[in-house]
């Protein structure tokens, strides 16, 4: 399995996930507080989509590459890193509801994707370490962890040709 992810900020994320429904044929896969996210089987979509703010028009968040495994996101990095792109690895964070492993790279025009796996389901919105014992379901990020989750893409490295300003 392997299927491209389009992750959107939406001012109205109701409004997003009837107009999404719609469109794909299909419910949310998971929904949060300020989240919801589609695994749309044909065309291979993960639909991300993060509540914005009210009255901001949609815009992108970040893209990606979904994955089957940790090994798979290892050879990403390792292929991204040897065609001399500047890569940022994560591994066993928290981030958009779930546990992975992810490797990050900027396009030209300042673009994150990340190639990433889904380890477990998370009670988290916001990055963080894998869970740990005080977490609790139901207790879920604060505004400031959820504004750190993958709308703030990791920064490049100073090899890196292009920066991003997020």
């Amino acid at each position: 399995m392997s299927r491209v992810q389009l992750a959107l900020n939406v001012a109205d994320l109701e409004a997003s996930v009837a107009f999404y429904s719609r469109l794909f044929g299909v419910e949310p896969a998971k929904r949060r507080p300020g989240y919801a996210n589609f695994a749309v089987a044909e065309p291979p979509l993960k639909l991300v989509l993060i509540e914005g703010e009210e009255g901001q028009a949609t815009r992108l968040d970040h893209l990606g590459v979904e994955v089957a495994s940790t090994d798979q996101v290892s050879a990403a990095a390792t292929r991204l890193k040897d065609a001399g792109l500047a890569t940022f690895e994560e591994n066993d964070t928290s981030c958009c509801y779930a546990l992975q492993d992810k490797v990050w790279v900027h396009g030209p025009g300042q673009e994150p994707w990340e190639v990433y796996v889904v380890k477990a389901d998370a009670d988290r919105m916001g990055k963080g370490p894998a869970l740990e014992a005080t977490d609790r379901p139901g207790q879920g990020a604060s505004p400031e962890e959820a504004a750190t989750c993958c709308t703030e893409a990791p920064p490049q490295t100073k090899a890196a040709p292009c920066s991003c300003g997020s």
